[in-house]
């Protein structure tokens, strides 16, 4: 089984693009192992289908270097933060061993980030616990609890705890957003219903929002992220 460096689990096809493309592309080309495992399959969106939505995730993928792409399935929209959903989700940390998991926002325009924040919260913590019981293909599993868990920012602008200078890879993460042709602004489109995230203006908007943070940074690009304890450095030198 793979063991990653990075774990990203969104809860649709699509979030991770958005909020941390960036980062993963930067840390896989220093040579780390990153995956993601979106929980929903994004079956309620209005634009596509689950089907549509899975051929360009992995088309995504592709395009940001993923050792693993996978899908948990949960219900869209209807997923909570309960024992049943915790340990689905605690089996994938434990199968990846991941020293660092990404998830979405505390709280956000879509309810369904926000309770897919306090899902991953919580199942990071009880990875941990050895006396849950868990298996992977019939093997138990061993208790496994990242380093850190971080939440990138979605729609709703929360002031960043950290900021990661992305200018080198603003352009594969977009190739990698665009992935979604459903989703986002394509003419192939256009007589499908439109929608907040299918305007031109919506992926212009996520450019200027990593330029924004990018200038705080002295850099021309950057992803923020949030986190729910004190991150710590090892040298005052380490700060940007």
């Amino acid at each position: 089984m793979i063991k990653l460096d990075i774990l990203v689990l969104p809860v649709h096809p699509d979030d991770a693009e958005l909020g941390c493309a960036g980062v993963i592309l930067k840390h896989n080309a220093d040579g780390k192992k990153s995956g993601i495992v979106d929980l929903t399959r994004g079956e309620l969106g209005t634009r596509g289908s689950a089907e549509i939505r899975a051929l360009e995730a992995e088309a995504a993928g592709k395009i940001l270097g993923l050792a693993v792409r996978d899908n948990l399935g949960l219900p869209d929209g209807f997923f909570q933060n309960t024992p049943e959903y915790q340990l689905k989700v605690v089996e994938v940390i434990r199968r990846y061993r991941p020293e660092i998991v990404i998830t979405n926002a505390y709280y956000d325009r879509h309810p369904d980030h926000g309770r897919a924040s306090d899902l991953v919260q919580a199942s990071c913590f009880l990875a941990g616990l050895r006396k849950i019981e868990t298996f992977d293909n019939g093997q138990p599993q061993e208790a496994w609890r990242p380093k850190q868990l971080l939440h990138f920012i979605q729609d709703v602008y929360i002031k960043p705890d950290i900021l990661v200078d992305i200018s080198e890879y603003w352009e594969p993460k977009k190739a990698s957003i665009m992935a979604y042709g459903s989703q986002f602004h394509n003419p192939d489109w256009a007589d499908e219903p439109q929608t907040y995230i299918s305007s031109p203006e919506f992926v212009n908007n996520v450019e200027a929002r990593d330029r924004e943070l990018g200038r705080s940074i002295q850099a021309k690009y950057a992803e923020g992220f949030l986190s729910r304890k004190i991150l710590g450095v090892e040298s005052l030198f380490d700060l940007r």
